[in-house]
């Protein structure tokens, strides 16, 4: 059988067109939640907008379910724009995500030799202006 996969022509790239660490504007491309007995979670493909030269890319990480994490999946769907009443009745749509925009600052870490991308914060795309590294670079604008 054969399969086209998106992407595998390029997953060989150097580390140094590896996404750094850093505040992006992105999209929600795709949302899946997969229901472990311990650790539920949402997977998220993000496209990123901006910086215009990582547009294109893709960043994918988890958002965890535990009762503990919940604080973590409530920011990121405040800060992109989720249907507050739907969010009001602990409602989360995955087909409502898709499309959404947002900041999302991110960094890599290794957990147990794994090399994971983990999502440290968010706030709502309309403040990328503000937050966007050439901003961010220059006192003036600010």
């Amino acid at each position: 059988m054969k399969r086209q996969i998106s992407g595998l022509h390029a997953a060989d790239r150097t580390a140094s067109e590896q996404i750094p660490d850093g505040v992006f504007l992105v999209r929600v491309q795709r949302v899946h939640f997969h229901r472990q007995a311990q650790k539920p979670y949402y997977t998220l493909a993000l496209a990123i907008l901006e910086p215009s030269r990582f547009s294109g890319h893709v960043l994918s990480s988890r958002l965890y379910c535990t009762p503990k994490a919940l604080w973590k999946l409530n920011w990121f769907l405040r800060d992109f724009g989720y249907d507050i009443e739907m969010l009001g009745r602990d409602e989360v749509d995955e087909t409502q995500l898709v499309g959404l925009k947002g900041v999302v600052k991110i960094s890599h870490i290794m957990v147990s030799g794994t090399p994971l991308l983990r999502l440290d914060g968010f706030v709502s795309a309309s403040r990328w202006d503000e937050l966007s590294p050439a901003n961010l670079d220059n006192p003036q604008v600010a």
